[in-house]
């Protein structure tokens, strides 16, 4: 049986709108001790492959991390599915606020060096001796103390769109850069409250430990993250901290929390958290667009890029060989368009 999805992603986009059954969109990850990630991810794609299960999820020898949606009607099978791994039973499973199942179109599983990258030595420091859990409720409680320091342990296009109240944003692409960052942030808060939180929460697990071995007495994690925080706060009735937008990393690319709007148009500068990728495949950049901006330069970061794609393919094709765009070195949202953009100048 093929081990990979080799059908035309258009094509597949096209099966996934069209298919009318109910799914549900949702993420989970667990640090565990794999002995052979390559048997073990040919494993788990036929396992989730038969249940109709899309997403992306990463595999390595440290543990698993996914995003997946899997369909309403195989719900029981896929949970019986999961638990028939002893590192994946009964695992959290942190189901989408905002959601129509249309989040992934294909399941792709891909080995790596790490499941979140850390840029680490895990000989320096016990990736178990991690910070101590907290619940949405004790988060509130820690987080109206002023002797805690709440710390976003997510990147700037994500923090942009949406954060907790007085939360630390670095400035940051990858949760690589961050870790010292933000312990230079820190300074000597080495015996005060620090509490940390991301999107599922695994990006904390790894830096909570990282912030105890780097000798923080009081390192505290949100468990679950921004998304299990969200369902308990709405279904406690609590108050919920969170302001904006929730990044996600599927095709929705935000999903919201509050009707707050934090964040600005990248071309124009007018009040809008859309994020998009540029419709030039040779660009490609994240960034946010608001409405008027994505009509105007037709879902793309620049003139330069919207005169690109108007050319036949077989020019395209030669120009992305000398021609940069905002996107052709690796950058997320840091791209601030104006009125002076440049059009596309062909020697």
């Amino acid at each position: 049986m093929r081990l990979h999805n080799r059908v035309n992603k258009e094509l597949l986009k096209e099966k996934i709108l069209a298919d009318k059954r109910s799914r549900t969109t949702l993420s989970f990850y667990q640090y565990a001790h794999i002995g052979n990630p390559q048997v073990f991810r040919d494993h788990f794609f036929l396992l989730l492959n038969e249940l109709e299960v899309f997403g992306r999820i990463y595999v390595s020898k440290e543990g698993i991390n996914a995003q997946i949606s899997a369909l309403d009607e195989n719900w029981t099978e896929f949970v019986a599915a999961m638990n028939t791994i002893s590192f994946l039973k009964d695992i959290r499973l942190n189901k989408a606020i905002e959601d129509d199942g249309k989040s992934f179109f294909k399941l792709t599983i891909k080995l790596r060096e790490k499941i979140v990258a850390d840029g680490l030595s895990d000989d320096t420091f016990d990736v178990t001796d991690k910070g101590t859990h907290v619940n949405a409720e004790e988060f509130n409680a820690l987080a109206n103390d002023p002797e805690t320091t709440i710390v976003d342990m997510r990147n700037h296009y994500e923090s942009e769109v949406g954060h907790f109240k007085g939360a630390v944003t670095p400035d940051v692409e990858t949760f690589k850069e961050s870790l010292p960052i933000i312990e230079e942030m820190l300074g000597e808060k080495r015996d005060k409250k620090i509490l940390m939180y991301c999107t599922g929460g695994i990006r904390c697990e790894k830096a909570s430990a990282y912030f105890r071995h780097k000798g923080f007495e009081n390192v505290y994690q949100l468990e679950g993250g921004i998304i299990e925080y969200t369902r308990q706060a709405n279904e406690q009735d609590i108050e919920n901290k969170f302001i904006g937008k929730n990044f996600v990393f599927d095709d929705r690319l935000g999903e919201r929390i509050s009707n707050d709007v934090i964040a600005k148009c990248h071309q124009c500068g007018t009040e809008d958290d859309t994020h998009t990728n540029c419709a030039n495949d040779a660009c490609h950049i994240l960034f946010i667009q608001c409405t008027n901006c994505n009509t105007e330069y037709e879902g793309c970061c620049s003139i330069k890029c919207k005169d690109f794609n108007k050319l036949p393919e077989e020019e395209k094709i030669e120009l992305r060989k000398t021609v940069e765009f905002n996107g052709t070195k690796f950058g997320k949202g840091r791209y601030k368009a104006n009125r002076k953009d440049e059009p596309l100048v062909i020697d």
